[in-house]
């Protein structure tokens, strides 16, 4: 099992998971954070830190979730490694699972974000 990062995450990028991640496996893009799910030790201590649970385990059911885990793969090998918590972005208040009740992912960035 791993986790892996979903769709609540896009236009938020909080980074209370980062904080307490033992192995630094999250990286950054330029709208939302991923897991390297061959770095990710499984411990799952990220997945309640997130307040807009937007991280899962590879065993909960959507039905995007290979999409996501195709994501949280591909990013987690090409974008830069966070591991320190950064400000969540401007106008995440906005795009809260419970204010944005839409699909995010055509929202979703392949670009890197900074990084360390």
């Amino acid at each position: 099992m791993t986790y892996y990062v979903n769709q609540s995450c896009i236009m938020c990028k909080h980074t209370d998971c980062v904080e307490v991640c033992p192995v630094d496996c999250f990286y950054e893009g330029e709208n939302m954070l991923v897991i390297n799910p061959d770095e990710c030790i499984d411990c799952g201590v990220c997945e309640p830190e997130c307040p807009v649970d937007a991280i899962k385990p590879d065993s909960f059911d959507e039905p995007d979730k290979q999409h996501w885990l195709d994501i949280n793969k591909k990013f987690g090998e090409q974008w830069p490694n966070l591991t320190k918590i950064i400000d969540e972005m401007p106008d995440a208040e906005n795009y809260k699972p419970e204010t944005y009740q839409k699909d995010k992912t055509d929202l979703f960035s392949d670009k890197p974000g900074k990084g360390d």
